[in-house]
């Protein structure tokens, strides 16, 4: 009698399901950005020179403690994990809320792995703001557009950053100058440091401004053991999260309306190709949910999946969000296209996300160098 083919193993996922405690701090993020920051809200600040809701992400950070969650206690964070970031990612997501979580993600990130506790601390607390100077559309593996001169004893930085996310209210700027080392540089609350100049750059995307950074002879401290691609994945990974947020809010806004709005005698909800198409958007949400919480997982383990997972979960989350949104505008009709409706709003942050920290087409490309396939 032969012996049975042996069985093959299957890579451990661990639980991807939400916990009691990540519905709980969910529940809080909604609640208070849902009474503080709801559409029209948004929307009227888009037409201000203050494009960041201050007030609120002082809230979310000194009330709920949202940019100190993955950062351990004796460090002066709340020692939870990413997958906590994540959940907190997935509600500012949904309400497209004007504040500077992304940066502050990977900022955070990029800090742990130093010895900066106590700006570590401060940023954790919502004390300080830090803000990565990368390029919006950098992800992992491209190069560094700013070199350090030394003068007297002194760091001093010299180049220009262009669309750096989250940099408009930064009062500190971490500066990636190689793949281990960072420069800490002041940059001011007031919009510049001494020898930083803050520009902001057009962005389609209304509810996250990108700034233009330039560097000419700012002080810097140099800062070593940074690892900055292993940041930029962390920010990746929270990003798919943020961009499932995004798209199940667009389906259940869509979903809410078709069937209230009445076509010949009958709600739209129930004609059979509008449920169909909805199926469809349902399943690849479904699909996006799974990618994103196995990257949070993956993040918040330390898995060494996680360069794997954060790439599978940016390129299929920056595409169904992007699905999700134009479908949302088409299907409410006529209505979706007024600046008045909240639509336009989600498909431009979707539109705008999709290039943010490398396209799907980056993503996929680092996928297939990670797992041997040919480019």
């Amino acid at each position: 009698m032969s012996a049975a083919a042996p069985t093959p193993s299957t890579p451990e996922t661990g639980d991807l399901l939400y916990s009691d405690v990540e519905e709980d701090l969910r529940a809080s993020v909604r609640a208070l950005v849902e009474k503080q920051a709801p559409w029209d809200v948004v929307l009227a600040r888009t037409d201000t020179e203050e494009p960041v809701d201050t007030d609120l992400w002082k809230r979310l950070t000194q009330e709920i403690g949202v940019a100190g969650l993955a950062v351990p206690e004796e460090r002066g964070g709340a020692g939870a994990s990413w997958r906590e970031v994540a959940v907190v990612a997935e509600e500012l997501g949904r309400a497209v809320a004007p504040v500077p979580f992304l940066g502050t993600v990977v900022a955070t990130a990029l800090l742990l792995g130093t010895g900066e506790d106590e700006l570590l601390a401060a940023v954790a607390a919502g004390e300080r703001t830090a803000a990565v100077a990368v390029g919006a559309t950098r992800g992992p593996g491209r190069p560094v557009p700013v070199t350090v001169e030394r003068q007297g004893g002194g760091d001093l930085l010299q180049g220009t950053v262009t669309a750096v996310i989250d940099a408009v209210t930064a009062d500190v700027l971490l500066v990636p100058v190689s793949g281990t080392e960072i420069a800490v540089v002041e940059a001011g609350v007031d919009g510049g440091g001494d020898g930083v100049t803050r520009t902001t750059a057009e962005s389609l995307d209304m509810t996250r401004r990108l700034t233009d950074v330039t560097f000419d002879g700012a002080p810097a401290r140099i800062v070593a053991g940074a690892d900055v691609e292993h940041a930029l994945r962390i920010g990746a990974a929270v990003l798919a999260s943020e961009q499932l947020g995004l798209a199940e809010r667009c389906l259940a806004d869509t979903v809410a309306y078709l069937r209230e709005r009445h076509q010949f005698g009958r709600a739209l909800a129930s004609y059979q190709a509008l449920k169909h198409r909805l199926a469809d958007l349902w399943v690849a949400i479904t699909q996006a949910r799974a990618t994103a919480r196995y990257a949070a997982r993956c993040a918040a383990d330390g898995s060494p999946d996680l360069p794997v997972a954060a790439a599978v979960a940016a390129a299929h989350g920056s595409e169904v969000a992007l699905l999700a949104a134009e479908d949302s505008l088409q299907l409410h009709g006529g209505i979706g296209f007024t600046w008045e409706h909240p639509a336009h709003l989600f498909l431009k942050r979707a539109r705008a996300e999709a290039l943010l920290l490398g396209s799907a087409d980056h993503h996929r490309a680092v996928l297939a160098e990670l797992v041997d396939l040919p480019a």
